[in-house]
C-alpha cells in the first residue's frame, strides 16, 4: 500500500456527504441537458421535458440545501498540507461559489416560472405527482410587470448555469490537477467505496 492511500482514507468525506455530492452532480448534469434540449426537440415534447427540468431543479435545490447543513455539521476532512495556500484558497473560493450557484439556479428557475403567464392554467407537480407552489408575490404582480420579470429571472437563470459551467470545469480541472499532476489521493476522498 502506497504512503498516499493511508492519507487518503483518513481524508475522505463522509458518507453523506459523498451521496449528496454524487446526487447533486448527477441531477445538474441531467439537468442542464433537458434546460439545454427545449429548444430541440418537438414542440409536443417541450412541456413534458420543462416539468421534468423544474423537478430536478426543486430536487437540487432541496438536497443542496441539506448538503449546506451536512456540511455545517460535520467538518469537512482537512486539505492535504502539499496545497500551496493559493490553492486552499482557491478552493475555499470555488466551493462556496458553487455553492451559491446551485442555490441561485432552483431559486432563480422558481421565481421565472412564478412569473410565467401560463402559470395559472399549468399547476406545478413534482414528477406529476407532488403539488408545488409557486411564489406567491410574484404570481400575483400585474401582467405587465410579470412579463418584465419573466424576463429578469430567465437571464438570472442562464447567467447562473453560464456560472456553473465554468465553476464546475474549474472544480473538476483542480480535482483532476490534484489527482494526476501532484499525485495526491484526491478522487478517493469523495469516491464511495474503499
Amino acid at each position: 500500500m502506497s504512503e498516499a492511500m493511508p492519507r487518503a482514507l483518513s481524508a475522505r468525506y463522509t458518507g453523506i456527504a459523498m451521496i449528496l455530492h454524487w446526487i447533486v452532480a448527477i441531477l445538474l448534469i441531467v439537468n442542464v441537458a433537458l434546460g439545454l434540449s427545449a429548444d430541440y426537440i418537438p414542440d409536443g415534447y417541450v412541456r413534458p421535458v420543462i416539468d421534468l427540468h423544474k423537478s430536478i431543479g426543486i430536487t437540487v435545490l432541496g438536497l443542496v440545501i441539506l448538503r449546506i447543513l451536512w456540511r455545517l455539521s460535520h467538518k469537512p476532512p482537512a486539505m492535504p498540507k502539499t496545497y500551496a495556500p493559493w490553492e486552499r484558497f482557491a478552493a475555499h473560493a470555488a466551493h462556496g461559489a458553487l455553492y451559491l450557484v446551485i442555490l441561485a439556479l432552483p431559486v432563480s428557475g422558481w421565481m421565472h416560472d412564478s412569473a410565467w403567464k401560463g402559470a395559472a392554467t399549468h399547476p406545478i407537480l413534482l414528477y406529476g405527482v407532488i403539488p408545488w407552489p409557486r411564489i406567491g408575490w410574484i404570481e400575483n404582480v400585474e401582467p405587465h410587470h410579470k412579463e418584465v420579470l419573466h424576463s429578469v429571472f430567465f437571464a438570472a437563470h442562464a447567467y447562473a448555469a453560464y456560472a456553473l459551467y465554468a465553476l464546475l470545469a474549474l472544480h473538476i480541472i483542480g480535482a483532476l490537477k490534484h489527482q494526476f499532476w501532484d499525485r495526491e489521493p484526491e478522487l478517493q476522498r469523495m469516491l464511495p467505496g474503499g
